[in-house]
């Protein structure tokens, strides 16, 4: 069964850390993977992918504060949160597109997790 289920939300003070984690099948862990978020009202914006060979891109609005990464061993994948900013509270999700393993930025994704919340307190 393919699933993706995000952990490691919760609430941050700003200018903190945080680590969000994705435990996927090995199926879609095969392809590629993404973090997105959504705030209350605003679209969901996508945050960084990573294609099966590990190459990584980044929304620019992030300036580096974030960093994807994944291990093969468990099939996880994580989102590295620093300098946490009061706009970075949103829900976060992890997606894959099983199928397509480059280029992934550009990538439709259509397996979703359930999400973990993230929220920033001044």
């Amino acid at each position: 069964q393919v699933k993706l289920v995000e952990s490691g939300g919760g609430s941050v003070q700003a200018g903190g850390s945080l680590r969000l984690s994705c435990a996927t099948s090995i199926y879609a862990f095969e392809y590629c993977l993404a973090w997105f978020r959504q705030a209350p009202g605003k679209e969901r914006e996508k945050l960084a992918t990573i294609d099966s060979d590990g190459f990584k891109r980044y929304a620019e609005s992030l300036k580096g504060r974030f960093t994807v990464s994944k291990d093969s061993a468990s099939n996880t994948l994580y989102l590295q949160m620093n300098n946490v900013k009061s706009e970075d509270g949103a829900m976060y999700y992890c997606a894959s597109y099983p199928g397509y393993r480059s280029n992934c930025w550009y990538a439709k994704f259509d397996l979703w997790g359930q999400g973990t919340q993230v929220t920033v307190s001044s």
